[in-house]
């Protein structure tokens, strides 16, 4: 088929891994998802893979390479010769241009059409009886127009033919005319009604599938709220049978199923009858046993598969561990820093505004949460680029991760750093502020903190933001997030794709990992809190050493602490050397491991490993709140100062953002009004460039769309996805305070 027609076929080289390489795939181009197959035969029951081109990015690397990247899902392609490569990506644009329009029109005209019930069909078919019978008087009075307006002509025709005076005849003559005029135009209307009720006919079959739709959201919801009422007086009775709650949780647990996702793969959406597992359900998979150090005894262990460990190395004196919980957030180490500016310790009172939920939420199931118009009274006076720098809240643990001399005890910090970002989201269950394209924020810390950090918003749909961290004490932080979000009425499910990429720049380690999926529960009904469920797995590509980090999911009936996080650290031969556990809004130790061995069977047939622990040590412990924060959106310190106003930064930075400002000064109904002119802005400039787009395809020409200013997107040399990294330029045209190249987006 031509590139220009709904589906295009054909073969195509795609990249698998670093043992096969590119392998022949059979490609097939269709409504605008592109899917792929290992042969021709296996279209009709097994699919590879599919990419939505509506949120992809269309890349191409050289004269026959291709690079499709949706969030964390990237293809690289490869076709046999420049001009198949050329005809492919005609395809792939046009494909896209189109999947776009379809998603903004929000697909009425295409699709299977549901059978309208009954009284759907009685509803709509008597305002078109209705028609009819009118269509059919008009059309009795046109004939009675028609046969009248003949005999007046004729009538008229024959006075013409007698002998009258001048003056009658031209009076006559001008009366025919209009008797003519009168009939023309009574011929127009009735041909009018007659086209109205053909396009009447036609768009039945589309109001009744819109009109079906609206009584299955109505439907879908009503049962929300009555399955979440009776979850409520189950529980509320549960809590009135205390006494007897033991013996009835073996029977509960049973009943709540389910998987956690892990962030390691490929994003997929959830199902909408999805639920956490009990946390009882899941054990973990290791036991830890505390063992004495003045009594451990370096002789041969008799346990089977057990590896010794060597408790003098976990000096007590001198390790980098013993001192990592005695620096505050507002204690300087370093002397080569300056003293720390006085910045602002509060924020204005958040006012409290009265909201019709209701009136929102019933036209959000089921769609992206970055497309629907949400008003400030769900928000925080602060963007998505604050909450990504906010990470860096304890930055002091990637300082003293610099002095440590072992990969695995540095690996214990970068653990423990990965779970402190969380930390602040324990009461935060407001959204933050949906960047602009091409917004920025700077935190500049280098004479203070010693970092420097930089955000830019470099995608829309998806949204996608570019992080570049900068530490003069010796390491490199940046990351490419993109957030899917999915509103399913019970929860909220918030999952961030893309890699974390940390780089020390003495020793050359290298880690990657990836977050966990935010959960928003209690939507509707009852008080929001937030919960983290996952897996992390951080990995060290120079040394191979790694850490897997399990965040276990809140259960009402488990006898485990809340927000539990535990993990292992081991070498790249496997051998574990250290215990990680705690909580991800309170605290994370690290155990150094000098026994390990097998242990019993657990009833599912797993069997567990023991490992005997020296004494724990905190590596990080939670800042507390300031005072009045449960006022200021509950605000870390370093939140109080994100958008606190400064001099010299981008006129792109979120601090000059007018909305956001307003909302933090308590003016929520004009921070409404701005945040709605904001936007608009926003999708005028991308309806402008989507026909900019369309036009060059038609023209022939590649059509590159929007360039991030200050990041670029290349593939990473380590995890081979399409990431946004720091290109350069920012800090210097900061210091010569030349923003010409800035957009505006305010």
């Amino acid at each position: 088929a031509p590139p220009g027609s709904d589906t295009y076929k054909g073969w195509l080289f795609k990249w698998t891994n670093y043992l096969k390489g590119y392998q022949r795939r059979w490609f097939v181009l269709s409504n605008g998802l592109l899917s792929y197959y290992r042969t021709q035969a296996e279209m009709a029951h097994t699919c590879r893979g599919t990419i939505n081109l509506s949120t992809a990015h269309i890349d191409t690397e050289d004269s026959c390479n291709i690079v499709l990247s949706n969030g964390g899902r990237t293809y690289h392609l490869k076709a046999n010769s420049e001009v198949e490569r050329q005809r492919w990506v005609t395809a792939l644009e046009l494909a896209k241009a189109k999947a776009i329009r379809m998603r903004n029109n929000q697909s009425d005209d295409s699709g299977d059409e549901e059978p309208a019930s009954q009284s759907d069909k009685s509803e709509l078919h008597g305002p078109l009886k209705t028609l009819s019978s009118k269509l059919e008087d008009l059309s009795t009075c046109n004939e009675l127009i028609a046969k009248h307006g003949a005999a007046l002509q004729r009538s008229l025709s024959e006075l013409e033919n007698l002998r009258l005076p001048a003056d009658s005849g031209e009076k006559i003559k001008a009366v025919n005319e209009r008797a003519t005029l009168f009939r023309i135009t009574s011929n127009a209307m009735i041909n009018a009604c007659r086209d109205f009720l053909d396009l009447a006919e036609s768009h039945s079959r589309k109001w009744q599938r819109l009109l079906q739709h609206e009584r299955e959201q109505r439907i879908r919801l009503e049962e929300t709220i009555e399955q979440l009422a009776k979850q409520h007086n189950s529980l509320e009775r549960a809590c009135r049978g205390a006494p007897g709650l033991a013996s009835g949780t073996a029977s509960i647990s049973s009943t709540a199923k389910g998987s956690v996702q892990s962030a390691k793969g490929e994003a997929s959406d959830e199902d909408e009858e999805t639920e956490y597992f009990d946390a009882m359900e899941d054990a973990p998979a290791f036991i830890t046993v505390t063992a004495d150090p003045k009594h451990h005894r370096r002789s041969g262990s008799n346990l089977s598969g057990a590896s010794e460990g060597h408790p003098e190395d976990w000096n007590l004196e001198d390790s980098v561990f013993e001192s990592s919980n005695q620096s505050s957030y507002n204690e300087s180490t370093g002397k080569d820093l300056l003293p720390r500016k006085r910045r602002r310790s509060r924020i204005p009172d958040k006012p409290n505004y009265s909201l019709n939920l209701w009136s929102i939420m019933k036209n959000c199931i089921g769609k992206e949460l970055s497309k629907i118009p949400m008003p400030v009274n769900f928000n925080e006076p602060l963007s998505m680029l604050q909450r990504l720098t906010e990470d860096l809240e304890y930055h002091e643990l990637l300082d003293k991760a610099v002095k440590c001399e072992s990969s695995t005890e540095q690996m214990c910090f970068v653990a423990a750093f990965s779970v402190s970002s969380y930390s602040t989201t324990v009461h935060r269950t407001a959204k933050p502020f949906n960047p602009l394209l091409g917004e920025t924020y700077e935190l500049d810390r280098l004479e203070e903190l010693g970092f420097r950090s930089l955000c830019e918003q470099v995608s829309h749909h998806p949204p996608a933001a570019a992080h570049h961290v900068y530490s003069r004490r010796g390491w490199t932080l940046w990351q490419d997030i993109t957030i899917s979000s999915k509103f399913r009425g019970k929860y909220l499910s918030i999952m961030p794709l893309g890699a974390i990429h940390l780089e020390f720049h003495s020793s050359g380690n290298h880690y990657v990992w990836r977050k966990v999926t935010s959960t928003v529960h209690n939507i509707i009904v009852g008080k929001l809190w937030i919960d983290q469920s996952g897996e992390i797995e951080i990995v060290n590509h120079k040394s191979k050493d790694k850490c897997q980090l399990k965040f276990t999911p809140y259960s009402y009936f488990s006898r485990d602490v809340p927000r539990k996080v535990t993990g292992v650290v081991s070498d790249a031969d496997g051998k574990a050397h250290y215990v990680m556990s705690g909580t991800w809004d309170e605290k994370m130790e690290c155990s150094k491991i000098v026994h390990s061995s097998h242990g019993s069977t657990s009833t599912e047939g797993k069997q567990k490993t023991v490992y005997q622990t020296l004494s724990p040590k905190v590596l990080w412990r939670k800042y507390p709140l300031p005072e009045n924060a449960e006022n200021m959106y509950f605000f870390s310190e370093l939140a109080l100062t994100l958008n606190e106003p400064e001099e010299r930064v981008a006129p792109t930075d979120s601090r000059l953002r007018p909305d956001q400002r307003l909302m933090e000064s308590g003016r929520w109904d004009e921070a409404n009004v701005e945040k709605q002119r904001l936007e608009e802005k926003q999708r005028a400039v991308r309806r402008r460039r989507e026909a900019e787009a369309v036009e060059a395809l038609e023209e022939g020409k590649d059509y590159e769309g929007y360039i991030p200013l200050w990041f670029e997107r290349k593939v990473d040399a380590v995890t081979g996805e399409l990431i946004c990294v720091y290109k350069g330029g920012y800090w210097e045209a900061k210091d010569k305070q030349d923003w010409g190249a800035c957009p505006d987006i305010f």
